[in-house]
């Protein structure tokens, strides 16, 4: 049984303290929530990594959204970090009002530890997102986490967990759910528009490899050891981390110990998609198949190349997933077709794809986008990380809360498991391991270097 969490404008301090008790939450609550700092004030956050996606998404994103100021930035590359602060400096200035104070950081753990910081966007690297995540539960900060959720598997379990145990609001940056043709998409199957869904075509763009260059000299400002944190060493080179100057794509997107490629990297996205369409988003597969072209494994940019994977999901819906097919989804019933796409639109960590000349919703017959008599109606949202701030006020769920994302998410890493192993898998989606395959369930979970990582973070919490 979920324990209703109430807003904190409905409630008294000594209600929510009671509450917090029964739902079994810390009380390590941002100062703002009582007193004279109310939630009618604006929500000071912390930005942690300052690297593309968020100077082209994430900072903007709470800056525009007039609901909070950054009054701290933080990246193990010193040079970035002071561009952060210098990019939220000139927002603010451009908006016409006084900047903050904004504080440079270099370890999030000392960001973290200000009482006056009521929220986090995460922006780093796919491996660096559980354990940062971790830490501000457990420090009783709000986040916003790019996705993936996590790297792996395991890493969501613990971070999920973590979360619900707690009174954090996170909002995983699934866009898509803020953005209107996918609502409407999502409403429009929901409501039956093309009858009973016999099964899914998601297309996903690929990562091409590149030979590698040779070791370099780490840069004096980035710490390079840190960088890696939980992943294995490996010798510095520009193309494994990202640019010395300037934020084109960079090269962890490529590499299989910071992300697992465009199965996540895209698939996070359209995976969400689909199963908020088949309202499944707590559910998963049941069985899945694949097949993959990786470069080989001691190469810098060694994510899949070209895929083709298949999954079974509730009512014998069939997913098809392939870089052959057109960026977006398509949603095939009995009584027609709907398909949905970003229109040419991009993230920073995803590089716009064709749709195959379809428009961004689209339909085998015009009548099934008509939108009069939906039987099913979607939260609206005018943007995702307003959604969040929102839902930071009023501790209302966000659209993509953490059992959410982490659903999607593992559908992407099951995938991925069965491009890796090439055989049919069955999953059991009550249990989260995979039914009679040792191997398989070995990949769900990765080594730790120590001393990083969420699940020595989570074991030392709980004194393990």
């Amino acid at each position: 049984m979920i324990t209703a969490r109430p807003t904190l404008s409905a409630v008294s301090r000594r209600d929510f303290v009671k509450w917090a008790a029964v739902a079994g939450a810390p009380l390590i609550l941002p100062r703002r929530l009582f007193g004279a700092v109310a939630p009618s004030n604006r929500i000071r956050v912390g930005q942690i990594g300052c690297g593309r996606i968020a100077r082209d998404h994430d900072i903007p994103g709470v800056l525009k959204s007039g609901l909070a100021d950054i009054v701290a930035v933080c990246d193990l590359d010193s040079a970035r970090a002071a561009d952060g602060r210098v990019l939220v400096e000139q927002f603010d200035r451009d908006a016409g009002a006084p900047p903050p104070e904004i504080s440079v950081y270099h370890d999030y753990h000392e960001l973290l530890a200000r009482r006056d910081v009521d929220a986090v966007v995460i922006s780093t690297p796919d491996h660096q997102h559980a354990e940062p995540a971790l830490a501000a539960v457990f420090a009783g900060k709000d986040i916003y986490l790019q996705k993936p959720f996590t790297l792996t598997h395991a890493e969501g379990v613990i971070l999920r967990e973590a979360v619900r145990k707690s009174s954090c609001i996170l909002q995983v940056g699934s866009q898509q759910r803020s953005w209107t043709q996918f609502r409407q998409a999502c409403e429009l199957v929901r409501s039956g528009r093309v009858g009973r869904v016999r099964y899914v075509e998601i297309g996903l763009p690929l990562d091409p490899t590149e030979p590698d260059e040779p070791e370099q000299p780490v840069p004096p400002n980035l710490d390079y050891e840190r960088w890696l944190g939980p992943a294995p060493l490996a010798y510095y080179t520009e193309q494994r981390v990202h640019p010395r100057h300037g934020y084109d794509r960079p090269g962890w997107l490529r590499n299989e110990s910071f992300t697992l490629g465009m199965i996540t990297g895209w698939g996070s996205h359209h995976f969400d998609t689909m199963q908020w369409a088949l309202d499944v988003e707590e559910l998963g597969p049941s069985r899945v198949e694949a097949s993959a072209v990786f470069p080989p494994a001691d190469r810098i940019w060694n994510v899949h190349g070209a895929y083709d994977v298949e999954l079974l999901y509730p009512g014998d819906v069939r997913v098809s997933v392939s870089d052959r097919l057109p960026n977006g989804l398509k949603f095939v019933g009995d009584e027609g077709w709907i398909f949905v796409a970003r229109e040419g639109q991009a993230t920073s960590s995803d590089p716009a794809a064709s749709s195959g000349g379809l428009k961004p919703l689209d339909a085998s017959h015009p009548r099934l986008l008509d939108e009069r008599g939906l039987t099913v109606q979607l939260p609206r949202s005018a943007e995702h990380h307003r959604n969040w701030l929102e839902c930071v006020r009023s501790r209302q769920p966000p659209l993509a809360p953490a059992r959410v994302a982490h659903r999607s998410n593992s559908a992407c890493v099951v995938s991925w498991i069965a491009m890796k192993l090439g055989r049919p898998l069955t999953w059991d989606a009550s249990a989260e391991r995979f039914v009679g395959d040792d191997e398989a369930n070995g990949l769900l979970a990765r080594p730790e270097r120590a001393p990083y990582g969420a699940a020595r973070l989570a074991r030392g919490r709980s004194g393990g």
